[in-house]
């Protein structure tokens, strides 16, 4: 009966957390909610990096601050143990005079990995850990990879036709430039997904012949990182991924004398494990989920070298019958699919968190 009740308010931590999708990074999606005798008497969820954690804001939305000695303290996440941009969280509870606390997973950051548990029962308080553990880790598996894996969370994206092209052949590009193969609808749940991730990349071809802007346009929120893969550095200045407007990396071999505002040129090389090298930069940057969204060649590279988290493909209604090919992967089943505008979506993991 009790394992129900401490369900019934976990779900509720986790759907407060949720809201801020997209604008806690580097910080994990945390929701709080304080329980007196059956009846909620404080909630909060953290929501920007360097502000309030949730704890502390639910303890403050506690107007008979004397219940606290008397209620449970339900978080998807352990405390954190340390001093930051906001003191520690466990120290609040402790000193509320909170005597039950449940939490969801345990937060393998180093800097708080137990000691926030620790703390707390070091104190004298009752701490319960790994109610709904997996949807607490789900909730938060950019941050867990991020932290876990020395990576960021990696998203793979694309949209293919029905016989199986992402693209038109490349002698029709010219005529032809500007053909979609899902709709607006589609379209606008890109911007949307952009906006939660904080970058997003894309190969030299792409950039060279789509001339993509790589925003949130259709949407409001954040704008996410953009790099570009430019091996021998060849990309002209005058395309959208180098007009400054957003925050561009571009990883080359062959660095120049060339400075632009908001557009930062890495050096790195080629000849030795690519995509360690741009994920140890990522990593070294907080940056913790990236999108893929292409070229074909990108994404293959991806799959084969099993460097992907999760994919999201785009089956639009037409037939390109000569074109490139999307990437194989009749090999997986998708976990999750849903019609979005004309196209079908299907979202592949590739292992749980």
């Amino acid at each position: 009966m009790t394992e129900n009740i401490d369900k019934k308010y976990m779900h509720m931590c986790l759907q407060l957390a949720q809201q801020a999708f997209g604008n806690t990074y580097p910080n994990p999606m945390v929701g709080c909610v304080i329980v007196y005798n059956s009846v909620v008497i404080g909630q909060g969820y953290h929501h920007k990096a360097g502000e309030p954690h949730a704890e502390v804001l639910a303890i403050e939305s506690v107007q008979d601050k004397s219940l606290l000695s008397q209620s449970t303290l339900y978080v998807n996440l352990e405390p954190c143990a340390h001093y930051g941009k906001t003191p520690p969280c466990s120290l609040a509870v402790i000193q509320n005079n909170i005597p039950r606390v449940v939490i969801g997973c345990v937060d393998t950051f180093s800097k708080v990995a137990g000691k926030g548990i620790q703390m707390m029962q070091n104190a004298g308080i009752q701490v319960e850990v790994g109610i709904l553990e997996q949807e607490s880790r789900e909730l938060n598996k950019r941050f867990f990879t991020y932290h876990e894996q020395k990576r960021p969370y990696i998203i793979l994206k694309w949209a293919q036709t029905q016989d199986g092209f992402i693209d038109i052949a490349p002698e029709y590009k010219m005529h032809k430039k500007g053909l979609w193969i899902t709709d607006d609808i589609c379209k606008t749940l890109v911007h949307k997904w952009r906006t939660q991730e904080q970058a997003i990349l894309i190969g030299t071809n792409t950039a060279d012949v789509d001339n993509p802007q790589l925003t949130a346009r259709l949407v409001q929120g954040n704008q996410p990182l953009r790099i570009v893969i430019d091996r021998q550095n060849r990309l002209p200045d005058n395309l959208y991924v180098k007009d400054g407007s957003v925050s561009t990396i571009i990883y080359t071999e062959e660095l120049r004398n060339t400075h632009k505002y908001n557009v930062e040129y890495v050096n790195i090389d080629f000849s030795f494990n690519l995509w360690q090298q741009i994920y140890n930069d990522l990593y070294e940057r907080e940056i913790q989920s990236v999108i893929i969204e292409g070229g074909a060649q990108i994404l293959e590279d991806c799959i084969q070298n099993n460097l992907w988290d999760e994919m999201r493909v785009f089956i639009g209604p037409i037939s390109f019958k000569k074109g490139v090919l999307a990437p194989n992967i009749e090999s997986l089943q998708p976990q999750n699919t849903e019609i979005v505008g004309n196209s079908v979506l299907h979202v592949f993991f590739n292992q749980k968190i």
